[in-house]
């Protein structure tokens, strides 16, 4: 399952804090916004928890996205953005 989560967050400690949350589970993309390719439902919502956990509701927005496997070949890059790729390929 891909997804893209953006967020924006005021709060310099905050933004820091879901930052390293989302590195542990995609790429960044752009400086607010990360692609992931999630295996199963229970890592979503594993980062879904600890993300609630780091913001603050009243101020703080974070939006995922689900794109399907049709939607994902339709996605673009312009200029110097390189979409993300999983190639099946994995070093143990």
């Amino acid at each position: 399952m891909f997804y893209v989560v953006a967020y924006d967050i005021c709060d310099d400690r905050r933004r820091n804090r879901v930052a390293r949350i989302l590195e542990d589970f995609g790429d960044r993309a752009q400086n607010s916004v990360f692609e992931m390719e999630l295996a199963r439902s229970e890592q979503i919502d594993t980062l879904h928890q600890r993300l609630k956990d780091a913001i603050e509701p009243s101020e703080d927005d974070v939006r995922s996205y689900f794109l399907c496997r049709d939607c994902r070949k339709k996605a673009t890059a312009l200029g110097q953005g390189r979409l993300y790729s999983d190639d099946d390929v994995y070093v143990v």
